[in-house]
């Protein structure tokens, strides 16, 4: 069990170290960093919310499947709101985003919702 959550703590650290290293590169260029950077981000993210939710997660047990159904349930409401931002802040060009972008950074906002969610309710519950 304690390997498992090593290995959710190392993909977490590589995710973590690439993506940091790609912010790093945009800054020293004096840009805005890759639209991929996001993804690596919430990829980190979710590596290590598995690290802390695999102990509780192995179990298939009540407590489990309400946390995931409330994660989902928060998450979809939450997306509803990140498209509405996105969409009014592309419509009203506030920001310049090509499609390709925009699709990673609501994607990567998903992911982080959905585990930074369950850690929160496990933590609750």
């Amino acid at each position: 069990m304690i390997g498992n959550r090593a290995v959710f703590i190392i993909f977490g650290s590589f995710f973590s170290l690439i993506s940091g290293f790609l912010i790093l590169a945009a800054i020293m260029v004096k840009s805005a960093p890759n639209s991929e950077t996001y993804a690596l981000l919430s990829l980190a993210v979710m590596s290590f919310s598995l690290s802390y939710l695999y102990p509780q997660f192995i179990q298939k047990d009540e407590r489990t499947r309400m946390i995931r159904e409330k994660a989902m349930f928060f998450s979809s409401f939450s997306f509803l709101f990140y498209a509405f931002v996105v969409t009014s802040a592309l419509r009203f060009n506030l920001i310049h985003l090509s499609a390709i972008e925009a699709i990673n950074i609501l994607i990567s906002l998903m992911i982080s919702t959905i585990f930074i969610s369950m850690v929160v309710l496990a933590r609750k519950y």
